[in-house]
């Protein structure tokens, strides 16, 4: 997660966030898709954001490619639905990741940590993360669980 204000954000950091985020996912669907279409049958599990939902100040390139990964997984479960195959989505909000080492915007990281110290410091484990998958993964085939959001309770937005 690369944060920064559009006004001074270097656009490589844009190109590497749409590159991981949304072209990485239509990707890895499209690797998998055609041979869970072919045995009627599979689960997609793609990994989006809260920022897919709404916008956060100094996260524009951030919020733009989790809204794309929304749209896209939203798409392909349309067109693959009638084919057994499930797509489904988790959105986290702000979580424990090393993501945040990545962040060349100081001001934009600072604004970030000064936020998250406003809930108590606290955000979402990891572990509940996966725990959420799993609960995903571990639906039957006949049912479709689109989207669920996660976040740690004290998270305020």
């Amino acid at each position: 997660m690369l944060l920064g204000n559009v006004l001074n954000q270097d656009p490589a950091e844009w190109k590497q966030m749409m590159d991981t985020n949304v072209l990485g996912v239509l990707n890895g669907m499209q690797i998998v898709l055609p041979q869970m279409v072919e045995r009627q049958g599979g689960p997609v599990i793609n990994m989006s954001s809260l920022a897919g939902k709404k916008t956060f100040t100094n996260h524009a390139a951030y919020v733009a490619s989790k809204f794309g990964v929304h749209g896209l997984s939203e798409t392909v479960r349309e067109e693959v639905s009638a084919k057994n195959v499930r797509i489904s989505l988790v959105a986290p909000g702000a979580a424990e990741t090393e993501l945040l080492t990545h962040v060349t915007d100081k001001s934009a990281l600072n604004d970030y940590n000064l936020w998250k110290e406003s809930m108590g410091g606290t955000t979402l484990a990891p572990e509940r993360v996966a725990q959420t998958v799993k609960f995903i993964y571990d639906m039957p085939q006949s049912v479709n669980i689109r989207e669920i959001n996660i976040a740690a309770t004290n998270q305020n937005a």
